[in-house]
């Protein structure tokens, strides 16, 4: 059985804000106010209550999902020159966990997260944090920014190969009786090696997109099994 590595960088640190500049958008909200049919989603983190991002999420455009290599990233986002923007409501700061999948039948006015548009499908906390319900879309500033969670960096081990793109942009495994191994990247934050490490100490070393990279040894004692998720003593930073 192949071993696929399945894991979510809750807490790293994806950009630069220095490097982050303001640009246009338009917002929409999905699901209800508990977060219904916002669970799950393309990036592969699961339940999103569990994981640790809560509500403050959203899908992305296909422009801004970059084939789902800008999961797990943080955009702050303001309500921008619409009467449905509440007064003096501020900014949100929101994870990509999902992708907004473009929509090519009529009525043009549904096909937002079409190409080339920026569009962010907030849930509906969070859109209504920032407009009124009734207006259904606005107009929006975001830009990129620091993802502020606590924690170290999760993994969690699962039996079988999944398939797509994560922000993280290398991965490597290690038993304490092997060499460093490359892993294979699949989807959301979703890496595979078809490598036997069972009853080995598991090691890890994470890169990601801003060119951040950790090690992180010793992981998962030997005596891990498929389903667990270890929580590191580290971050990213």
């Amino acid at each position: 059985m192949n071993l696929a590595l399945i894991f979510v960088v809750l807490f790293a640190i994806l950009v630069s804000v220095a490097d982050a500049r303001w640009e246009d958008a338009h917002a929409t909200f999905y699901g209800d106010i508990n977060g219904g049919e916002t669970m799950q989603g393309a990036c592969g983190y699961g339940d999103l209550i569990q994981e640790g991002y809560g509500l403050e999420t959203a899908a992305l455009s296909t422009a801004l999902f970059n084939n789902g290599q800008t999961c797990g990233a943080c955009f702050e986002l303001v309500c921008a020159n619409s009467r449905w923007c509440k007064p003096n409501a501020g900014s949100i700061t929101v994870t990509a966990t999902n992708f907004c999948p473009p929509n090519y039948s009529p009525p043009l006015n549904t096909r937002w997260c079409n190409p080339p548009n920026k569009h962010f499908d907030l849930s509906m906390k969070m859109f209504i944090s920032i407009a009124e319900y009734r207006g259904g879309i606005v107009p929006v500033k975001f830009r990129r920014v620091k993802c502020q969670k606590t924690g170290g960096v999760r993994f969690e081990i699962k039996g079988e190969s999944l398939f797509h793109h994560g922000d993280v942009t290398r991965v490597a495994i290690k038993g304490h009786n092997s060499k460093w191994i490359p892993m294979q990247r699949n989807w959301g934050q979703n890496w595979n090696t078809g490598v036997r490490l069972v009853g080995q100490r598991l090691s890890f070393v994470v890169q990601t997109s801003d060119g951040v990279s950790m090690t992180f040894f010793d992981v998962a004692s030997e005596n891990w099994g498929f389903g667990q998720t270890f929580e590191a003593r580290l971050n990213i930073h």
